[in-house]
């Protein structure tokens, strides 16, 4: 194949249009639904820029049934009229030159102090990637409209004398599939930005209109991160909240410019939410950057110090690290800068050297005499935070010790005692039974079909795994056991764990099949087993992988034919249908069954009765095992006061 020829005619360049159409992620971080969604945000962007210097106090988005959208503010209305500096007109400078913009100025305070759109690509770059663009502007008492088609200008500006003496802008534009893969925005998406950014933008009413499912909502936070920390804690904070406030001016460099920084700090220390957010020129900071090193850095220097000083640490204890901080935390920061180093043009973080120590330096200013100025809000935050500490040195010691009790498979070296197995090696066709001790044992492993069926005998009443540490359970030699027996590994995510090993992939049965004694300590050690798998395995409950066993309540003998009764029910229709001569006999615990009754009424899989555990109802089933297996004590009384004459027949008062 002959080659291209290199040569000087050989480089070109993208031009107009196509420097964003062709490019998308460039720009935009994606050509993806991430890219496509960004692009909206510039254009929600300067609006919010317009609303910060004090032109308007609401802005208007709407989501149209084919996927277009429009954004309105009661600015000042964008200038798009002629430009005798530039030689052009402002329209063509905005949306349809990359780096054009009124903000550039900003770091004399000339306009838009603190913005978030610095670069000049938003508008023209949303234009670019659009279907369509439609604007309408409404200012000096004219009326401006544009229509752009795939990043072009037709018709130019059109310009007319109005009445309406009040200013705004609109646009409304298409996001276009030839430039990302997918434009299909999600409500979610307008509801997460538009809250945080009415967060921090006080008392700016942002209003979102779904013309695709029909909703209309509303977000304004009066006080800003005020209002948001106290919903956020929902007033179960165990501190007061705190706020800071400062400003400064700085440069990165001694070779550049000084700029101006300002920002609000609040926080306060919750033991049931833990959350920490950063935003800059309103733009949430999703990986912080400068913000979150300084907050880093002055939380851990500041509180590592008044543990020292007061010798709160145990002898030879290991320093606190910012997680034990964290765990705990509830933080927002909100700051302003006139010049910004975003990390790329997405703006998920910043890197100004100035922002981090001027903040850094500041915080642990503040928190050392906070600290010393409320000594009962420091000894709660030390505590809690020690507290959070050796709860997380333990979690490490615990997950790995659980590593290593799990690691490993069944064979001759790592023997599970009394595990019975089968010879099949198709998971597709292999079952494990749990039964109840070893007289159980004995008496299903005569009755199985050895060739895929499996037995694994249980002592007594194992751990309640809702009430149990996690040290504890896995301490428990039953159920490292059965956890080496399924094969599956545990899934377990906290505070301070992610244990999560769990692979459906590698349980070795088809089934499990939960097999006790019909009686109250027989449904009891039922139901611990099935509270274990809830707590370590809960996929499996999912992925309807569990059953229980019915073993029969009674054996009614009629001539040469036995029949099997699993309830009483079950027993009257039996006996309404005989006619002569019979006899009932209560049915024996398991382990005093003959093979061939046990082969019959629980183990063939074409006589057996076997229930599904199914997962229908996770909520249901989530609260009515916390309700009685775990530690909420009035509720199970007032449970057991209200329904517990129903279950009274289970009781053996002979």
């Amino acid at each position: 194949m002959e080659k291209r020829q290199y040569d000087n005619e050989s480089i070109s360049s993208l031009k107009g249009a196509d420097r964003v159409r062709k490019r998308p992620a460039v720009i935009f971080g994606s050509d993806g639904i991430e890219g496509c969604q960004h692009s909206v945000f510039e254009i929600i962007s300067n609006s919010i820029d317009e609303a910060r210097e004090g032109f308007g106090t609401k802005i208007e988005i709407c989501y149209y049934e084919d996927g277009s959208l429009s954004v309105k503010d009661y600015g000042r209305g964008i200038p798009v009229d002629f430009n005798q500096k530039e030689d052009c007109y402002n329209w063509q400078l905005l949306f349809c030159e990359l780096y054009a913009g009124g903000k550039f100025s900003n770091v004399d305070e000339q306009n838009y102090s603190f913005s978030l759109g610095l670069n000049g690509l938003g508008l023209c770059s949303t234009q670019y990637s659009s279907e369509y663009m439609d604007v309408e502007i409404f200012r000096d008492n004219f009326r401006y409209t544009l229509h752009f088609e795939k990043g072009y200008n037709i018709g130019g500006l059109k310009k007319e004398k109005t009445d309406i003496s009040t200013t705004s802008t609109f646009i409304k534009w298409k996001p276009d599939k030839e430039v990302f893969t997918s434009i299909d925005i999600q409500p979610e998406f307008f509801v997460d930005v538009l809250k945080r950014q009415a967060i921090v933008n006080a008392g700016l009413l942002f209003e979102f209109i779904d013309k695709k499912n029909d909703t209309k909502q509303n977000f304004i936070y009066e006080n800003g991160i005020k209002d948001y920390i106290e919903e956020i804690s929902k007033n179960k904070n165990f501190t007061s909240v705190y706020y800071f406030n400062h400003e400064a001016y700085g440069q990165d460099r001694d070779d550049k410019p000084k700029y101006k920084l300002k920002f609000d700090i609040g926080f306060c220390f919750n033991n049931e939410v833990n959350l920490i957010e950063y935003y800059h020129n309103s733009s949430y900071l999703e990986h912080g950057g400068s913000p979150d090193k300084a907050v880093r850095s002055a939380f851990l220097s500041a509180i590592d110090n008044y543990l020292r000083e007061n010798n709160l640490y145990k002898k030879d204890e290991k320093k606190i690290i910012f997680q034990d901080i964290e765990d705990s935390l509830i933080l927002i920061s909100n700051s302003f800068s006139t010049s910004t180093s975003y990390e790329n043009q997405t703006k998920k973080s910043i890197t100004n050297k100035f922002i981090q120590d001027e903040m850094t330096n500041y915080l642990k200013k503040q928190l050392k005499i906070l600290l010393i100025e409320n000594k009962i809000d420091a000894q709660k935050i030390c505590m809690q935070i020690l507290a959070n500490k050796r709860s997380r040195e333990l979690a490490e010691r615990t997950r790995i010790n659980i590593k290593k009790k799990l690691t490993g498979n069944i064979d001759i070296n790592n023997r599970v005692e009394k595990f019975v197995n089968c010879r099949s090696k198709d998971i597709t066709k292999r079952e494990i039974y749990i039964v109840e001790g070893d007289s159980a044992l004995g008496a299903c492993k005569l009755g199985r079909d050895s060739q895929f069926q499996a037995i694994m005998p249980i002592r007594g009443k194992i751990l309640n795994c809702l009430k149990a540490s996690l040290d504890k359970i896995m301490a428990s030699k039953i159920i490292i056991d059965l956890v080496k027996v399924l094969g599956c590994g545990i899934e377990i995510k906290s505070k301070h764990n992610d244990l999560d090993s769990f692979d459906l992939n590698k349980l070795r049965w088809s089934k499990i099949i939960i097999c006790t004694d019909a009686d109250v300590d027989g449904f009891q050690i039922r139901t611990l087993i099935l509270t274990m798998v809830y707590c370590l395995m809960p996929t499996l409950i999912n992925e309807k992988k569990v059953f229980i066993a019915e073993s029969p309540l009674y054996e009614i003998n009629y001539g040469k034919k036995t029949y099997f009764a699993y309830s009483e029910k079950e027993k009257f229709d039996i006996i309404n249908k005989l006619t002569g001569k019979y006899t009932i006999l209560r049915s024996k615990g398991l382990g005093e069954n003959e093979p061939d009754m046990m082969w019959q009424t629980t183990m063939n899989p074409q006589t057996r009765k076997l229930i599904q555990v199914l997962p229908e109802d996770i909520a249901h089933t989530q609260k009515t095992f916390d309700m009685l297996l775990g530690t909420d004590l009035e509720s199970r009384k007032n449970f057991i006061a209200q329904y517990g004459y129903k279950y009274l027949d289970l009781i053996d008062v002979s």
